[in-house]
């Protein structure tokens, strides 16, 4: 594959463009579908008539269909997909790049989704596919899965389609003050629904202070119970935040955010905040795990992407807890150009 891309290049590099192209309409309109023309023109910022011509030679071609709710993709355009996945990796160098962000960050496995996730709705959802499948490599019978909340996580939970029926979903930490869909209760209870299992939830605000949380914990038998389920997770799913933008959502004050980034803060993960290359400089309480819980934990799969959170996966991978990391092609040029200059 990798000689007949070669050849590719200096013979006839304008079919790269195309199959690239083809690839990327088939991989919006695959999550999407049904689809209509003008959403997926706006989808893909693309002129209807240009979405059209592709539309058109897609269904020529077999690998989508027509219907009165819109475009889908075809058997042969699903299995076309995955081809095509694998061509654009090899093509992007995305295999060697898995395997030196791999060794250079001390990680057991990276996985990176071609394209850009911060500008593509589709690679936010291919992420999320991608740490399903990470997920289902790893999970065996009556495990307990942590996970935590946000909109990536969101999507991870949306793309299980596997069924482990003995297996509990937990959040890994109390709750932010977010949209529902991406709370960490919520993300816990889809994805216990996909995998036919039970979930467990944690009624409780993150950042609560310490003599607080005790006065809860010795109140409530059942809060504790969940509290000791989390602790005793076989894998834990989180996602990845920049440290301010984290900060804001967690309606620190002002000074508190100054004070996080002046100690150098640019990554966060389960409430706690990291410079680089892996310190972490500040924590905010809450029941859940933390960064030092990760050692006693078997399997830890960080997912984040989009070259602004580069540093922040790079400062929350320095702690050295992560076992896997699934990310996107921006993300991880960004990490390459970081660690090597």
């Amino acid at each position: 594959m990798e000689k007949f891309i070669q050849l590719q290049r200096k013979l006839a590099p304008e079919l790269i463009q195309i199959i690239e192209a083809r690839y990327n309409l088939l991989r919006h309109i695959k999550h999407a579908q049904p689809i209509g023309r003008r959403a997926l023109s706006n989808m893909l910022d693309m002129g209807e008539r240009g979405v059209r011509a592709q539309v058109d030679w897609l269904k020529t071609a077999g690998l989508v269909k027509f219907s009165q709710l819109g475009i889908s993709v075809t058997d042969e355009g699903q299995t076309m997909l995955a081809d095509l996945a694998e061509y654009i990796r090899i093509l992007h160098n995305l295999v060697g790049l898995e395997a030196e962000l791999a060794q250079r960050l001390n990680l057991t496995q990276v996985v990176i989704i071609p394209g850009d996730s911060e500008a593509d709705s589709a690679v936010r959802r291919e992420l999320g596919r991608a740490t399903a499948s990470v997920l289902s490599q790893h999970l065996g019978d009556n495990m307990i899965v942590a996970v935590s909340g946000g909109s990536t996580m969101a999507k991870v939970a949306e793309a299980v389609n596997f069924s482990v029926p003995t297996t509990t979903v937990v959040p890994a930490r109390g709750g932010l003050g977010e949209v529902v869909e991406y709370q960490a209760n919520t993300i816990a209870a889809v994805m216990a629904n996909k995998l036919g299992g039970r979930y467990r939830l944690l009624h409780i605000p993150d950042g609560v202070n310490e003599e607080t949380l005790e006065a809860i914990l010795d109140g409530d038998t059942n809060l504790r119970a969940v509290a000791d389920m989390i602790k005793k997770a076989n894998i834990l799913v989180h996602g990845i935040g920049e440290a301010s933008e984290m900060a804001e959502r967690r309606g620190m004050a002002a000074a508190t955010i100054a004070d996080i980034e002046q100690r150098g803060a640019v990554g966060e993960a389960l409430g706690q905040y990291c410079a680089l290359p892996g310190k972490i400089v500040y924590v905010t309480s809450s029941i859940g795990l933390k960064l030092d819980d990760l050692a006693g934990i078997d399997t830890v799969i960080a997912v984040a992407g989009g070259s602004a959170k580069a540093k922040a996966i790079l400062a929350v991978a320095g702690t050295g807890e992560q076992s896997v990391l699934v990310t996107d092609e921006a993300a991880a040029k960004a990490i390459q150009l970081l660690i090597t200059n």
